[in-house]
């Protein structure tokens, strides 16, 4: 029977930093483009390799496999509402 221990010190610590991330404010434009540009619209490893011009090589997007993709995306997307919302910003210089 395959049982998670949820008093794992690793869980704690996750769950710790995953807190963290999600009850971050942001409260200045400043700080708000820094997370725009710090953190990609889209998964930055995906490639496709040719040689050729012939496809020899195909990297999937590999960010689902970072524990803390979900807080990263959430923190960007809280980012680009204050932005947009509270401080009227054209955001879409950070939407490519």
């Amino acid at each position: 029977m395959n049982t998670i221990n949820w008093f794992n010190p690793q869980n704690l610590i996750m769950n710790k930093i995953r807190n963290w991330f999600g009850n971050f404010q942001i409260t200045e434009a400043k700080k708000a483009r820094l997370i725009c540009q710090l953190i990609p619209s889209q998964c930055p490893f995906e490639r496709e390799i040719y040689w050729f011009s012939r496809k020899v090589a195909y990297i999937p997007p590999l960010c689902k496999l970072n524990p803390f993709y979900e807080e990263f995306v959430t923190l960007r997307f809280r980012a680009l509402c204050y932005l947009a919302d509270d401080c009227g910003e054209d955001i879409s210089e950070f939407l490519v």
